[in-house]
């Protein structure tokens, strides 16, 4: 467990160990091959982002009690096992070799056991919030999330390929895949952790523009810095989803582009290159981050909106690390 966009913060470190160790505790099962699987999942060098993120909005009015500890505890892991579950499944539909620098589940157990594995997460997610969620609206809103989150994916499956993809397609797509589950940890933090109803929705609208940044960065990253990452560069090139760069490039002079991306799934590593050195050149990389820092700057703004305190502070350390992550 990593906590790479945060500062040191005691309580949000116990906080985290606390979510690490009921997640290892919910993913034993009586399948080795399963439980090897999860365990490599929840092990890989996630920085539990989302339960850092939500601890600090359900941090706002103060460190929560003993006594509530125990039920946000359990939010914040149902968040990281979601996110956890879309991750395993992306990796199944991309085919992909490898998640955060070491082989993938499904690369490593085949593809049935990562779709058990998924699957598996999915009911522990359901268990944690059914338990801690009743009487309220986030048993629905959790719901909901999830449904963005899949027709974010869809519509991503949708666009590839896709050269004319329009840039509010793009941010629809972001919305869903990443931006959903940003928004709902911040808000359900916030609620959970007492905070009134102007605040919880200040939290929404932070977490979908932390988000939205958050993804663009990745984008950027992929034609800038992919080694840093410890993922292939351009591999969303490859199976034909084009991120913001490459649309923003396009949209500037898709001159050379537009042969080489014709070639659909035959382009070769060349070709590949190429248009990686197309898009920085044409300046879709340099597009790209000035859109994740007017979306920073918005979730900045509502931020400072937010009750003062430590939470307050840390949540606004996040937004310039963030902006870091490309230089």
């Amino acid at each position: 467990m990593k906590q790479t966009y945060f500062p040191y913060n005691p309580a949000l470190k116990q906080a985290l160990l606390s979510v690490s160790n009921l997640m290892e505790a919910k993913i034993k099962t009586r399948d080795g091959q399963l439980e090897g699987a999860l365990q490599q999942m929840a092990t890989n060098g996630g920085k539990f982002l989302r339960p850092a993120f939500f601890w600090l909005f359900a941090s706002l009015n103060g460190q929560p009690t003993e006594e509530k500890r125990p039920p946000l505890i359990k939010l914040a892991t149902s968040i990281e096992v979601l996110h956890m579950a879309t991750l395993i499944h992306d990796d199944i539909i991309d085919d992909s070799p490898k998640r955060r620098g070491r082989v993938s589940i499904q690369a490593k157990f085949g593809k049935d056991v990562a779709v058990y594995s998924g699957d598996y997460l999915f009911t522990i997610f359901f268990d944690l919030i059914t338990t801690t969620t009743e009487g309220t609206p986030f048993l629905t809103i959790n719901a909901k999330v999830m449904h963005r989150i899949l027709r974010g994916e869809l519509g991503q499956m949708a666009d590839r390929f896709k050269q004319n993809q329009s840039l509010l397609a793009y941010l629809r797509n972001v919305n869903g895949k990443t931006a959903a589950l940003f928004s709902l940890a911040a808000s359900e933090g916030a609620h959970f952790g007492g905070a009134d109803q102007r605040t919880v929705t200040l939290a929404k609208q932070i977490g979908q523009n932390v988000g939205i940044a958050f993804q663009i960065l990745d984008d950027i990253l992929d034609y800038s810095s992919g080694d840093r990452l410890n993922k292939p560069v351009l591999e969303d090139l490859a199976t034909g989803v084009y991120s913001l760069p490459l649309l923003l490039a396009l949209k500037t002079d898709p001159t050379e582009l537009t042969p080489l991306l014709n070639k659909g799934r035959q382009m070769t590593l060349s070709d590949m290159e190429r248009v990686r050195e197309l898009v920085v050149n044409i300046g879709g990389v340099d597009q790209a981050r000035q859109l994740a820092t007017a979306f920073t700057k918005k979730a900045e703004e509502k931020i400072n909106r937010l009750p003062a305190g430590s939470s307050q502070q840390a949540l606004n350390k996040l937004c310039k690390h963030l902006l870091k992550r490309n230089s």
